[in-house]
């Protein structure tokens, strides 16, 4: 009886700390998560698998957009979603170079990549 109480307890807190955490919680991508925003990156998912395939207008419209922000662009590539789709990292870090972004943030730190 004592061990479902303290996993009630537990819960309740879990659920109480993330309530009130997230209520006008910003994070990398504002109040979007990596998540969210790695499924605006669909039309990216062949170029963030395969270095020689093209990169689209639609793809590079999105990296431009979020790459205003390079720490949820980072944040993006690295994310569960991201993961999950077969995204490569160290492929998906070149894309906005791969679309000739002039102001792409050329050095930032990606994990533990570097954009080209």
């Amino acid at each position: 009886m004592e061990a479902p109480l303290k996993f009630i307890g537990l819960l309740g807190l879990l659920v109480l700390l993330s309530v009130a955490g997230g209520v006008d919680a910003a994070g990398e991508c504002g109040k979007s998560s990596p998540d969210n925003e790695a499924m605006k990156l669909a039309p990216c998912a062949e170029a963030a698998q395969d270095e020689q395939a093209a990169v689209s207008d639609s793809c590079c419209l999105q990296v431009k957009r979020m790459g205003q922000k390079p720490s949820c662009l980072c944040a993006v590539m690295l994310s569960d979603t991201a993961k999950a789709s077969g995204v490569k990292t160290e492929i998906a870090i070149t894309i906005p170079k791969r679309c000739n972004i002039a102001n792409r943030p050329v050095g930032y730190k990606c994990g533990g990549y570097t954009l080209p």
